[in-house]
């Protein structure tokens, strides 16, 4: 994890470098791999630096149990009470184990104004406990929660209701797993957080990816309500990096471009 982090951060440096130095050059000129590889390894980043950015990405995300193993390692302090991150984990646990009903109920004794001010937040919570109801073939519960739950935002939002009859066109299939909409209810191999999901928590491997991205969604709004950061500073870095190579590339540099953030991985120039 050390040495993908560390490859994100010098690459991102040395694309702004690039990018700087080109803004006075008529011409941009390529550059080979070694030269880039040389620029790298020029670029000197405290372990300390990339420890807070690692402990960032842990209690942004909810990540209880291995920010508390990772401050024993590191000596880096969390920013926040970690025992202020219990709820956000519950909320995460019944989500990702297709409890919506139990977590709605939880987000609105946290914070009773919140799903009321988010409506697209609260949709998307009832459309994924509709899903849930239809991967359990409860068909009569599925249209009756439709009928009474989601129409009327269906018809005060476009988008919603393309949502909503894309969820209800699993119903027409014997088998929705296999049906063009089958992604809204196929269950993934896992989502990789550093090599492996059990150092951060088996919750997230082998479930499904639409209930990982409610998630996701719920976790960034209650952050937002709270007026705490919502995006792990890793994640911004990542963006900062994928924009610096799309400059690069629209001005048709040659240079050796990450294409596998996951591992770092740096390709040859083509």
């Amino acid at each position: 994890m050390y040495e993908c982090i560390s490859e994100i951060r010098l690459n991102v440096c040395v694309s702004e470098q690039e990018l700087f130095m080109m803004s006075y050059a008529e011409k941009p000129e390529d550059i080979t791999r070694d030269e880039w590889m040389e620029k790298l390894n020029n670029v000197h980043i405290q372990r300390a630096d990339m420890n807070r950015l690692i402990m960032n990405y842990l209690v942004t995300e909810g990540f209880k149990e291995a920010a508390e193993k990772f401050r024993l390692e590191s000596g880096i302090e969390p920013s926040v009470d970690l025992d202020s991150l219990d709820e956000r984990i519950k909320i995460r646990e019944m989500i990702l184990k297709g409890q919506i009903q139990e977590a709605i109920a939880l987000i609105n004794s946290l914070h009773p104004e919140l799903l009321d001010t988010n409506r697209y937040l609260y949709f998307h919570l009832q459309q994924q406990h509709l899903i849930e109801l239809i991967r359990l073939r409860e068909t009569e519960a599925a249209l009756e929660f439709a009928q009474t739950q989601l129409a009327e935002q269906g018809e005060e939002s476009r988008e919603c209701l393309t949502e909503m009859e894309r969820t209800l066109a699993l119903l027409a299939f014997d088998n929705p797993e296999d049906s063009p909409f089958g992604d809204l209810l196929n269950m993934m191999q896992r989502q990789k957080v550093g090599k492996d999901t059990a150092s951060v928590g088996e919750d997230i491997a082998h479930c499904n990816i639409r209930r990982v991205e409610v998630w996701s969604e719920v976790n960034q709004a209650v952050l937002d309500y709270e007026n705490r950061e919502s995006t792990p500073k890793l994640a911004k870095l990542l963006k900062l990096l994928l924009w610096a190579q799309n400059e690069l590339d629209q001005k048709k540099v040659k240079y050796p471009k990450m294409t596998d953030l996951s591992k770092g991985a740096i390709e040859d120039p083509k």
